[in-house]
């Protein structure tokens, strides 16, 4: 496998991970106590952290990419294994 396709394989995991993460650890202004902005939508997150987003995506695409990358060097996963046929069968 070539780095530059492990490179863009870890960005897709990367910007997957980060917006399923997005949500983690984020409250409102009613759940911290804090007063609201005249005009602000009450789901609007008062305590939003990107570069805890960003560390904490970064951190679980690495490991993500690394089991790819590991199952692509080891073959536990194939093809075969998941019931598809390709055209080599």
């Amino acid at each position: 496998m070539n780095w530059t396709s492990i490179v863009a394989i870890y960005v897709l995991f990367w910007v997957g991970c980060a917006f399923v993460l997005l949500p983690f650890g984020v409250k409102t202004h009613e759940e911290l106590g804090i007063e609201r902005v005249p005009g602000q939508a009450d789901s609007a997150p008062a305590n939003f952290q990107p570069r805890k987003v960003m560390l904490r995506a970064t951190v679980l695409a690495a490991v993500l990419t690394a089991i790819w990358v590991a199952n692509y060097v080891n073959g536990w996963v194939t093809p075969a294994t998941l019931g598809i046929q390709t055209e080599a069968d």
